[in-house]
């Protein structure tokens, strides 16, 4: 089942550093926040990915052309070129790399994934945001729904320490705790092909029409997940990240390899 993930918008919330770079080159720990959520994904199995770049995708491709020499072992001959692979890379991803364009809508770089998704049911998300939702029940719970398409619904982050008062006393403090009201959109989608008709062109926003449309149709299920769940959009929300994976207790890291999907 192939994954797409959308990588190609320009990140201007996180300007400090997307000036530079793509936002899903951005680093947690020494590596992409793209390399964290493609890992979470292969850690329940969904391991063939198509990245829809666009702002400096070229150095998208660049990594990945080189992550397989760089996590490999290997003797170069100096005489010739030649290349002798010792110890291969232990990641066993397919990464397809897609220019989808620069000024291209989510939608519209959706949508020119159909051809290489073809007649199957495929996984979305956005390239900035990691969670610990079970992909696996996510996926059973489309299934089992027949539906079109499924969205991750996800509590927002607070982005304010919560207070409870009684009168002027403080009942309780808790430290940028996760909202408790209310559901917002937070990625990790699934699709089956007709999605696609809903989508008309490069211009096409698809938390707008084809979102509404789908829901209007009643063709569109929401996955509730009360879990962890965290953007990236800013630098106190990379920090954020940083300090999570700094931990050793990241909520996205450290589940077993499942099987294929």
């Amino acid at each position: 089942m192939h994954v797409i993930i959308l990588a190609g918008g320009r990140g201007t919330r996180l300007a400090e550093e997307t000036s530079s770079r793509p936002k899903p080159m951005v680093e947690i720990g020494g590596r992409p926040i793209l390399w964290h959520l493609m890992s979470f994904y292969a850690s329940h199995g969904f391991k063939d990915f198509l990245v829809a770049c666009g702002y400096k995708g070229e150095m998208i491709k660049e990594y990945f052309k080189n992550i397989a020499v760089h996590e490999s072992d290997f003797f170069v001959d100096l005489r010739d070129g030649g290349m002798r692979v010792i110890h291969g890379s232990r990641l066993d991803w397919r990464v397809g790399l897609v220019d989808t364009g620069l000024d291209t809508m989510t939608g519209g770089r959706l949508r020119r994934m159909r051809d290489l998704v073809g007649n199957e049911t495929c996984m979305a998300t956005y390239g900035d945001g990691l969670s610990d939702v079970d992909l696996q029940a996510l996926l059973a719970f489309h299934r089992a729904h027949g539906k079109l398409a499924t969205v991750t619904a996800v509590r927002p982050p607070a982005r304010f320490g919560g207070l409870r008062l009684t009168d002027d006393r403080v009942e309780a403090f808790s430290e940028k705790p996760q909202a408790e009201g209310g559901w917002i959109n937070g990625g990790f989608f699934v699709f089956e092909p007709a999605v696609f008709e809903y989508l008309t062109g490069d211009d096409t926003i698809l938390e707008r029409d084809p979102l509404e449309r789908l829901a209007r149709d009643g063709q569109l299920m929401a996955f509730k997940h009360p879990g962890f769940f965290q953007p990236m959009d800013t630098l106190r929300e990379r920090d954020l990240l940083e300090a999570l994976w700094s931990s050793g207790d990241a909520p996205w890291k450290g589940r077993t390899n499942g099987g294929p999907a």
